[in-house]
Order: structure tokens, then C-alpha cells, then sequence
């Protein structure tokens, strides 16, 4: 199955830019998750992809197969534009949008009728499917006699039944409930490998894209701040917004007052607390200079002995404002100085006053940019 490239994608809508300069490539075979905040262009993107949009700008292709590209028309060829239909992608919206009338296999004969496909060829291609997904034995069934759960593995099957080039998923599991999502993403993974088909999925659900993705594209406000394997873009987020995004993690503003010519740390004072950070040092940091760092929840250690330090690890003195109850853990708010952080521990602490264990190399730092 070929190669998915989008090529400097931009988007316009009654003036207001949606999209700008998107631009990615999605290997043959690979699980690509498109992942950002409500309105930050990840939908309209897929739809770009499938036609059901056309970009202001750019190049969208599949191979060798051009699908769009706005540029043709300046080398006075005219605009490159392939329709929907022509496509040969699979699409699966976040509503099913299965057919009542029609039966389970009725459904998915829809779009095999629609490519011409004999009826013989048809039902041998509609069986291997619903196979596939474990739902032949309800083949004859229509839509409202079936869960969600089940209406989604239908609408992910009439997705692939005349093998697609590529498989475009528009946050298809939103629907169904947190037990049955957990199983879904198990579910769609495996069939994702068992099939090789190339796939584009979009979500705003974290969790979805950590755990289906082969690699993450984020979005913010219509822009691609960062593409990687999720390991990549939960260890190293490029940008703050991105550290902020991905899991839970803490922002705290502060300077960097002191940045040695030797060494591997720096250091960075928070904020007006009078407490400091030190922190491995990135390229180009320097004294003086405004730094953002991101401090991921579960990296910090609490502990009421600030003699447990390793040496070279921070302490931090806070307060602990609220602590609740998850289950698994216990998640408390707290302030350092004027500065509110959060933390998770397996452990109850009972007392007012805590101690924060932070190693430098589980500091993000993002120095200011120069103005």
C-alpha cells in the first residue's frame, strides 16, 4: 500500500485561517494519529485528504497518484483536483452513519455495488470482513439491533471491504463508553496490523494516540507543532503547548540565573519563590534569559525527609493544598511559593508541608525565544 504525503496544506474559511503550511508524510502500512484540541484543524485536514474539503494551497498525494494540487494551476495546467469517489479511500466518521433499512451485509454491499464489484465477488468480500472484525454471525441484523460497539465494527468494515488505499478514521471510538473504548483501541490495533493498511486517525483523546499510534502529528490553532513516536513526543515535546497537551504536566515560569561554561546543569530560579531549579542544559541557554519549564506530575517524588535527596536532585519546599483519592493513586495540589503545581503519589500525606524531589533530566526546558 503506498505512502500518504501532504505537502504545505493551507485553509481558509470566510477569511479565518484553519490550516497552515501542513505538511507530513504517513510510511506505507503506518498507524498515524492526527492529535489536538477541539478546533485546531485536525479534522479538516482528513477531510482535505478525502476530498470532502479542498485546501487553498498545496499538494495532497497517495503514491503516485496526485490528489490535489493547487500549484498545477499557476504552471497553467489548471487545478488538480480528484473527487471523493475516486479516491479509493476508506473513511469512517465519528457518527457510524450505517443505513437502517439495510441489513449488516446489505450495508456493507453498498459501496461494493457502487465500484461495479459482481455479486458473487461481493459476498465473498463481505463475509472475509465481517470476519475479520468477528461480526459475521450477525450478517443479517440491522443497525438498531446492535451496541455501539458493534455498530462502530460495522462501520469500520463497509470502511475497508473494497480494500482502500488508505483507511481514514475521524475519531471513530468517541461514541462508545470508557470500558468499551479501552477494548475498541485493542481491537482496531490488532486489525490495523493484521491488515497493513496505511491509516490516518484522528483524535483529541491522548490516551488513543499514545497507545494506537506508530507516530503522533499535534496540532495547535492550525498549525503542526510536532510530528513523533509517542515516546518522542512524551519524553521531548518540542514546544511548551505541546508539553502542556500531552499528559499532565506542569508549566512554571522562571529566569535562568546561572548557566556555567562547564557543567551539565543549569540553573533557574522560579518565578518570585526564591526556590531554584537546576535542569540539564539545552543549546544556546544563557544567563538572564526567560525559560519555561515543563514538569511532568508523576516525575515528581513526595517525600517529608529531605535527606532522601540524591545528590544532584532538587528539593523543592511546598504546600500541599487538596489531595484526592483516584484508586490507583493520590493527586494533590500544590504551591510553591505563588507558583501552583500539580503531583501524584502512591502514598497519603497528611501533613501541610511537604518535600519535592525533582531530578534535572525530568525538567523540560524551553528558554525564551530573543526578541
Amino acid at each position: 500500500m503506498p505512502e500518504l504525503a501532504v505537502e504545505n496544506i493551507t485553509k481558509s474559511f470566510n477569511g479565518t485561517t484553519v490550516l497552515e503550511g501542513i505538511d507530513f508524510t504517513v510510511a506505507d502500512g503506518e498507524f498515524f494519529t492526527l492529535l489536538g484540541p477541539s478546533g485546531c484543524g485536525k479534522s479538516t485536514t482528513l477531510s482535505c485528504v478525502a476530498g470532502l474539503d479542498s485546501p487553498d494551497s498545496g499538494t495532497i498525494r497517495v503514491g503516485d497518484e496526485v490528489f490535489f494540487d493547487a500549484a498545477a494551476d499557476r504552471k497553467g495546467q489548471g487545478r488538480t483536483t480528484i473527487p471523493p469517489e475516486a479516491r479509493n479511500l476508506g473513511l469512517v466518521f465519528q457518527s457510524y452513519a450505517l443505513w437502517p433499512h439495510m441489513t449488516i451485509a446489505g450495508n456493507l454491499a453498498l459501496p461494493l455495488k457502487l465500484r461495479k464489484v459482481p455479486k458473487d465477488e461481493q459476498r465473498h468480500l463481505i463475509d472475509d470482513v465481517l470476519t475479520k472484525v468477528d461480526m459475521l454471525h450477525l450478517r443479517d441484523r440491522y443497525p438498531h439491533q446492535l451496541s455501539g460497539g458493534q455498530q462502530q465494527r460495522v462501520a469500520l468494515a463497509r470502511g475497508i471491504v473494497y480494500s482502500p488505499g488508505v483507511l481514514l478514521l475521524d475519531e471513530p471510538l468517541s461514541n462508545l463508553d470508557a470500558k468499551m473504548r479501552d477494548q475498541a483501541r485493542l481491537w482496531l490495533k490488532e486489525l490495523q496490523r493484521d491488515l497493513g493498511i496505511t491509516t490516518v486517525y484522528v483524535t483529541h483523546d491522548q490516551i488513543e494516540a499514545m497507545s494506537l499510534s506508530d507516530r503522533i502529528a499535534v496540532f495547535m490553532h492550525g498549525r503542526l507543532q510536532q510530528v513523533g513516536t509517542p515516546t518522542e513526543i512524551y519524553e521531548t515535546p518540542a514546544t511548551p503547548q505541546v508539553a502542556g497537551f500531552i499528559g499532565r504536566c506542569n508549566l512554571l515560569d522562571g529566569r535562568i540565573d546561572e548557566a556555567p561554561a562547564e557543567g551539565r546543569t543549569i540553573r533557574v530560579e522560579l518565578g518570585t519563590t526564591g526556590q531554584h531549579l537546576k535542569v540539564l542544559r539545552p543549546d544556546g541557554a544563557r544567563a538572564g534569559q526567560d525559560a519555561t519549564i515543563g514538569l511532568r506530575s508523576e516525575r515528581i517524588t513526595l517525600t517529608e525527609r529531605a535527606d532522601t535527596a540524591e545528590d544532584g536532585v532538587n528539593v523543592l519546599r511546598a504546600t500541599i493544598k487538596q489531595c484526592s483519592y483516584t484508586g490507583a493513586r493520590f493527586e494533590y495540589q500544590l504551591s510553591v511559593g505563588d507558583i501552583d503545581l500539580h503531583a501524584e503519589s502512591p502514598v497519603r500525606h497528611t501533613g501541610q508541608e511537604i518535600n519535592l524531589l525533582i531530578r534535572p533530566e525530568d525538567c523540560l526546558l524551553y528558554p525564551a525565544a530573543a526578541a
